[in-house]
């Protein structure tokens, strides 16, 4: 896939996905051009006054929830990140029809705006909390997730394509606990909600890279998951402040005790790769079978949770992670 010649576009372009993104690809891909979609003009003007204002850069002001603004901003675009999103999980608690418009019918609208406009790729970012929800935010992603692969059957014989990628939570990005331990540690006491939880955990610059390989490589239909570590909330707090007091709070509603990537059921039609797996969806006319001669299927029963996973973070390794993010918050650079 040549970069160079390909016109990008990137709906949630302002957030901690969408700069990191952006950095990247305009340092080493060279993307001929790339079109920040967001709904903030303040982050936009934000963005440009940190340095993003390369001139192969675009900024559109636009909402998922806009078709028509949509549609004119797909217009001679050959690739489209999704990663806009209403992703925290209280906030789409106590507004639920919010969720649904950005997440669901949001995502309906990128669909349809990259049918009409004939773009080639469209790639959107899913979560764990997708897999067996128990939550709204990770029942509207799970919803995204299913009009994404399915959607595939109404671009027939066009050249659009659409596939996902699901990983755990991001180290430092917006919304993570660990800018939040690394503020409660001035006061000498960090609050957890349970010292059984465990999460995957993955850098906000792996997350971009990993998304820029499944592009590459996607052929329409699949769940792309990488394969990353586990560390418990614990040992977070440990690494963040280890003479800290840490008071327990109980889990909060919505909150998983351990996330899945992927479940027993999908486990049935995944393909194991080297560095990662690819969820194949059930039976579809649409969908070849390609990956099964690049991996090996999975085992009956197969599971993929932050519990039982077999790579672990030490408490070293955690603090080597989230080195730069104290960095960042010392210079007040941190979103």
């Amino acid at each position: 896939m040549n970069w160079n010649e390909k016109v990008v576009l990137i709906t949630g372009g302002t957030g901690s996905f969408g700069r990191k993104f952006i950095e990247v690809m305009l340092g080493e891909y060279h993307p001929a051009k790339i079109i920040v979609y967001s709904r903030d003009e303040l982050k936009q003007h934000e963005m440009r006054v940190a340095g993003f204002n390369h001139p192969s850069l675009r900024y559109f002001i636009g909402d998922v929830r806009d078709l028509p603004r949509l549609r004119r901003a797909f217009n001679g675009v050959d690739v489209v990140i999704h990663a806009a999103a209403l992703k925290q999980v209280p906030a789409c608690e106590y507004n639920p029809m919010e969720a649904v418009k950005t997440n669901i019918l949001g995502s309906q609208n990128v669909i349809d705006a990259a049918l009409d406009a004939g773009v080639g790729r469209v790639l959107a970012l899913s979560t764990d909390k997708a897999v067996n929800p128990v939550n709204l935010y990770g029942a509207t992603k799970l919803a995204a997730e299913k009009l994404f692969v399915q959607s595939n059957a109404y671009a027939g014989g066009t050249s659009t394509r659409f596939s996902c990628v699901r990983y755990g939570n991001v180290v430092g990005s917006r919304g993570s606990v660990v800018p939040v331990f690394l503020k409660q540690r001035s006061n000498g006491k960090l609050t957890i909600t349970d010292e059984r939880m465990t999460r995957f955990w993955i850098s906000l610059e792996q997350g971009v890279r990993f998304v820029i390989q499944c592009t590459e490589q996607m052929h329409g239909g699949e769940v792309f998951v990488p394969k990353i570590p586990s560390m418990t909330i614990l040992d977070l707090a440990k690494a963040v402040a280890p003479q800290a007091q840490i008071n327990v709070i109980g889990i909060r509603p919505g909150e998983k005790l351990h996330e899945v990537l992927i479940s027993e059921d999908e486990a049935r039609t995944t393909i194991e790769l080297e560095d990662m797996f690819v969820v194949q969806p059930p039976e579809a006319l649409w969908f070849g079978r390609d990956w099964e001669k690049l991996g090996r299927a999975l085992e009956n029963d197969f599971r993929y949770a932050s519990n039982t996973n077999t790579a672990w973070l030490s408490i070293d390794e955690i603090q080597q992670i989230i080195a730069p993010i104290q960095s960042e918050l010392d210079q007040g650079t941190l979103e």
